[in-house]
């Protein structure tokens, strides 16, 4: 019995060329960056006041104490009420939930009507959803209070998640119409050949293989609408305030002593949800970009 050797076929690997260590200190640089501030915050907020007062910010916790983070979900003050971040969670969860499934939704039609059902003016229609992307939001503020309390929406659940949906329907729509223009004509030709409908073709061809660019929306939306203030601010009113107006009156309180160690832990607490998102669902968001998310 003889025995053979494989040799392997390719070109055989090198070593390792100044250029590419040059790219991976990059890199680590760049991760250590932003990954920075993230750590001291979790470190603050493991941190008693005496030790955080001692003024070394990078420095790991000599007392581990979690009383900051306790304090920041159900005791910090925002005004007169102290109930900490507890009551900002369901509020935020009541604004984005909505909020990110009516302009997916409204996004994904305009996207798939612009793109196969083609009907005049349907490039002017495209152009103008494009311009509106670029406008900043402040210009409309005044406004849309005086539309929002002319029809009773202002300071209200509904009003809010209108907000949402209006200013965020322009790149939904653009996200799934540039993602359905790289699908093959002739799949929806065939779908037409065999008797679809409008709703038919959309439901039962398009949709199922929408998944990455779905995901894309989903993550592009929810932190957006989740992550937003000034929405939140202005129309939310006091009883729909999300975490990140609550967070803000817990770090510009100006009473009593400023407790680093609740702010950075109302910060994280904030974040969290954002964070779980894009680490669950973050190799599909990089596939629908590369899918043609972004693509023309």
């Amino acid at each position: 019995m003889t025995s053979t050797t494989i040799i392997p076929e390719g070109r055989k690997p090198g070593r390792v060329s100044p250029s590419r260590i040059a790219l991976y200190v990059f890199l680590i640089l760049t991760a250590l960056f932003f990954l920075l501030p993230v750590y001291v915050m979790i470190v603050t907020s493991l941190k008693p006041m005496a030790e955080i007062r001692t003024g070394n910010i990078f420095a790991l916790p000599q007392t581990l104490t979690f009383e900051a983070w306790v304090k920041a979900w159900s005791g910090a003050c925002t005004g007169r009420v102290c109930e900490g971040m507890r009551p900002g969670l369901i509020n935020s969860f009541k604004i984005a939930i909505p909020g990110t499934l009516f302009p997916l939704i409204l996004g994904a039609i305009n996207g798939y009507a612009l793109s196969f059902w083609r009907f005049k003016g349907a490039n002017l229609v495209f152009t103008l959803l494009l311009v509106s992307t670029f406008v900043p939001i402040q210009v409309f503020i005044f406004p849309l209070v005086r539309m929002m309390t002319a029809t009773g929406l202002f300071g209200t659940l509904p009003g809010i998640i209108l907000i949402h949906t209006g200013f965020t329907l322009p790149i939904m729509t653009l996200l799934f119409r540039n993602f359905f223009a790289a699908v093959p004509e002739e799949m929806f030709s065939a779908a037409r050949i065999d008797g679809g409908g409008f709703w038919s073709i959309f439901l039962f061809v398009l949709v199922p293989i929408s998944t990455p660019i779905i995901i894309v929306g989903v993550i592009l939306q929810f932190t957006g609408a989740w992550n937003d203030y000034l929405f939140g601010l202005i129309f939310a009113g006091r009883e729909n305030q999300p975490m990140t107006v609550l967070l803000s009156s817990i770090v510009t309180s100006q009473f009593g002593e400023k407790e680093y160690n609740v702010n950075m832990a109302a910060t994280m607490l904030s974040a969290a949800i954002p964070l779980l998102v894009y680490f669950v669902s973050g190799r599909w968001f990089v596939r629908g970009i590369s899918d043609g998310a972004l693509k023309g």
